[in-house]
């Protein structure tokens, strides 16, 4: 793919996110307008009514702390995917909120798992692995710079506080693994010059021409057989009216 077609910036770069976090946050403000809780809308793990929650749970969040951690990084990290990786941006939200629900119905406990957290980790997964097969400056720097600001949140997804769907977690970093390994081939790829290329000939190369067998630096260059000479003439009047 055209690298063009990744890093490029348009209104829906900051749209969608932006989008995406309004909408959250709508759904959050009716349950404490309307005195409403959405939390039975959640993944229930082996519960057939659970799984409903697949698609619904990263709308519903259970407090103000829960989805204030959580708006910051979605829209970090979502902003940065539909610039750096805009040609597939739609299918790794879209699969990795099925994807990383999915797994969590499936491993989950016996209990309702809410909130935008295992898409988070789908992203942060997704950028960090995605980067590192890219081989691209700018990817790999996106990589290192998703590490440093949410590195931290690997402790998660393990079993080491209570109240936090560590599953839901896991399951976000394993499909953001195989998401990078799935979507391959849909990388913007690093610039190649003209020697990295396989029909290369340093015979034809334009600029090794001004080396002789001894790697002195020729300046001005013999005209090649079959290669008609063009020369230019002038005349000088001292006079201008002439």
């Amino acid at each position: 793919m055209n690298n063009k077609e990744h890093f490029k910036f348009s209104t829906g770069v900051v749209a969608y996110p932006v989008l995406f976090v309004l909408i959250i946050w709508i759904v959050f403000w009716a349950e404490v307008r309307f005195g409403l809780n959405f939390s039975k809308y959640g993944v229930y793990p082996q519960s057939l009514k659970g799984l409903r929650g697949v698609v619904l749970s990263p709308f519903i969040h259970g407090d103000i702390q829960h989805i204030y951690h959580n708006t910051i990084p979605l829209f970090v990290l979502s902003t940065a995917l539909f610039y750096f990786y805009r040609p597939i941006a739609w299918k790794v939200l879209f699969f990795g909120i099925l994807l990383s629900g999915f797994l969590t119905w499936c491993i989950g406990r016996p209990s309702y798992h809410i909130g935008v957290s295992g898409l988070i980790y789908v992203l942060v997964s997704f950028t960090f692995f995605k980067g590192v097969f890219a081989k691209h400056y700018r990817l790999i720097a996106l990589s290192l710079l998703v590490v440093f600001l949410y590195g931290s949140m690997i402790w998660y997804a393990i079993p080491i506080e209570k109240g936090i769907s560590w599953e839901g977690h896991l399951s976000g970093l394993i499909t953001g693994l195989l998401f990078a390994l799935f979507f391959r081939k849909e990388i913007a790829k690093p610039k190649k010059y003209a020697w990295e290329h396989e029909d290369y000939n340093e015979n034809n190369d334009p600029f090794l021409k001004h080396f002789d067998d001894d790697g002195n630096f020729i300046e001005q260059l013999e005209p090649e057989e079959n290669q008609e000479s063009q020369s230019v003439s002038y005349t000088f009047k001292e006079n201008k009216k002439e």
